[in-house]
C-alpha cells in the first residue's frame, strides 16, 4: 500500500524536501510491530557542487550510486566505522541530491520503550535517545540492510504525513568544515523549540 507521501513529494530540489519532511512522520516495523517518529530535524546534501557531499564531483562510487536513483529512497552509509546514518534521495535520475535524517522524536510511548531496549543511555532526557543521526540509527535498528528501500511503500521504513511545524529554523549543516565555502550553507532545518533538535543555533 502506498503511504499519504507520493513519489512526487521526492522529485524536487535537496533543499525542499529537507524542509518539507519536517514534521513528517517516520515509521520504523520491526517483528511485525509499527514505532512511529516525528522528523524534527533535516539537512540538505546538493552535489555535484556542494563540496560537503559524498556526490561532489559529480561521479557515483559504489557507496553512493542509491543518491543518484530517482527521489524517495534510502541512503545509508556508515560513519567512523561504527554509526549508520539515514539519509532519504531526493530530485530526479542523475540529480544526486539527499537529505540526512538528524534527530526524530518519538511520537508514543512504545515508541519511546523501543528506543531504550535498542540504545540503552545514562541519560535521563529522553532526548538524547534520538537527537542526532547516529542515535537515531541506533535507537531505530536502521543499518545499510535497510539502504535503497524505498519510502513511498510500507514495508519496514517508510514516511507518512504528520504535522505542518509552526515555525522552522535554518542554520549551518554540522561537522562539515572540510566542505570549504560550502560548511557556511545555512541547508539545515529543525523544528524551532523541539528538544530532540541535535544542535540549537547560536
Amino acid at each position: 500500500m502506498e503511504s499519504n507521501i507520493k513519489r512526487s513529494f521526492y522529485l524536487r530540489d535537496g533543499l525542499k524536501v529537507a524542509k518539507d519532511l519536517l514534521g513528517k512522520t517516520l515509521v520504523r516495523v520491526k517483528d511485525g510491530k509499527r514505532y512511529a517518529f516525528k522528523i524534527v530535524e533535516t539537512e540538505a546534501y546538493l552535489g555535484p557542487d556542494d563540496k560537503g557531499a559524498h556526490t561532489y564531483g559529480g561521479k557515483p562510487t559504489a557507496r553512493t550510486k542509491p543518491i543518484f536513483d530517482e527521489g524517495g529512497i534510502t541512503y545509508i552509509y556508515l560513519i567512523y566505522g561504527m554509526y549508520y546514518c539515514l539519509n532519504i534521495v531526493a530530485n530526479e535520475v542523475n540529480i544526486p541530491h539527499c537529505v540526512l535524517i538528524r534527530a526524530v522524536e518519538p511520537l508514543d510511548e512504545e515508541s519511546l520503550v523501543y528506543c531504550k531496549a535498542n540504545r540503552p543511555i545514562k541519560s535521563k532526557k529522553v532526548q538524547d535517545l534520538t537527537n542526532g543521526p547516529g542515535k537515531l540509527c541506533k535507537a531505530l535498528e536502521i543499518d545499510k540492510f535497510l539502504n535503497e528501500i524505498d519510502v513511498t511503500k510500507e514495508g519496514a521504513l517508510y514516511i507518512e504525513e504528520g504535522e505542518t511545524p509552526k515555525e522552522i529554523v535554518t542554520d549551518k549543516r554540522i561537522n562539515i568544515d572540510y566542505a570549504e565555502e560550502y560548511k557556511d550553507k545555512e541547508w539545515r532545518f529543525y523544528i524551532k523549540d523541539n528538544p530532540f533538535v541535535s544542535v540549537l543555533k547560536k
